[in-house]
């Protein structure tokens, strides 16, 4: 079976490095579905959850505060400030950042400031919302 070569690299470290058959991702204009051969293409992605597909049809998910992507025929890369392991997110301490980022963003008033903190609370929404999912579809 033809597979893909996956990398998913966050500003701290790689996060996964591997061989798949499928790669789903949080394109800009909805999800994207990798296969190999995949023409080759560079697109940003938003915050969400790349799902990568083994040969054996296990699953991994990764949690990515959006980024870019590029496409190969044989290789994906993820590029992503934040890349967190699903099984590390933490929908309680999302909560909690959110709840401090918003309270920050009652309090700013620069418009670079409220543009920061923005881009943050959109980001631990998407935490939040990949965690809750993973549970839920965990407990099926």
């Amino acid at each position: 079976m033809a597979t893909l070569k996956v990398d998913v690299v966050s500003a701290e470290k790689s996060l996964y490095s591997g061989e798949a058959k499928f790669v789903v991702l949080p394109g800009e204009a909805g999800e994207l579905g990798i296969l190999p051969g995949h023409t080759p293409l560079i697109s940003r992605i938003r915050p969400g959850v790349v799902k990568i597909v083994h040969e054996d049809g296990t699953e991994e998910c990764i949690f990515v505060a959006g980024g870019l992507l590029e496409v190969q025929p044989k290789h994906v890369t993820v590029l992503s400030d934040t890349a967190i392991r699903a099984a590390d997110l933490d929908e309680a301490k999302a909560e909690t950042a959110r709840k401090k980022a918003q309270e920050a963003l009652a309090k700013a008033t620069d418009k670079a400031d409220i543009a920061v903190v923005e881009a943050e609370l959109a980001m631990l929404v998407a935490q939040a919302t990949a965690a809750r999912r993973l549970r839920e579809q965990s407990h099926h």
